[in-house]
């Protein structure tokens, strides 16, 4: 059984942070981690949605494997899948278990607010 979707090319995916309610019910875990949401384009997203399908009704878990930022492989649990078909083909839309040693959040605040800059310093930037 085809228990993982594989990237084969291109970069690491980006996770988005999920804060829709539905998804607090798929977080129900023995592990701590956060879910994200991943968009991927593919062939055929029917294909994958039905093979993570075929995993959840046999009470099997499925992955995502790819290679993270320092080219290592890693996993991560699939808990809900969908496309949605666009002008350039398929787009999968994962939602991805993270654990903790996956998770990595940045923080970015101007620092060198005083070279003229109209910027609020009480208001960060990527706001």
């Amino acid at each position: 059984m085809d228990d993982k979707i594989t990237i084969i090319e291109g970069p690491p995916p980006t996770f988005e942070a999920v804060s829709d309610g539905w998804v607090l019910g798929l977080n129900e875990s023995r592990k701590l981690g956060e879910i994200g949401v991943t968009r991927l384009r593919t062939f055929n997203g029917p294909a994958l949605v039905e093979r993570c399908h075929r995993a959840w009704r046999n009470k099997h878990p499925i992955h995502l494997e790819y290679r993270n930022q320092d080219g290592f492989e890693q996993q991560s649990p699939i808990v809900a899948a969908r496309y949605v078909e666009t002008d350039e083909g398929h787009l999968l839309i994962l939602w991805i278990r993270l654990t903790d040693e996956e998770v990595e959040f940045e923080f970015g605040y101007e620092d060198d607010l005083g070279d003229g800059d109209e910027e609020d310093p009480d208001y960060p930037s990527w706001l």
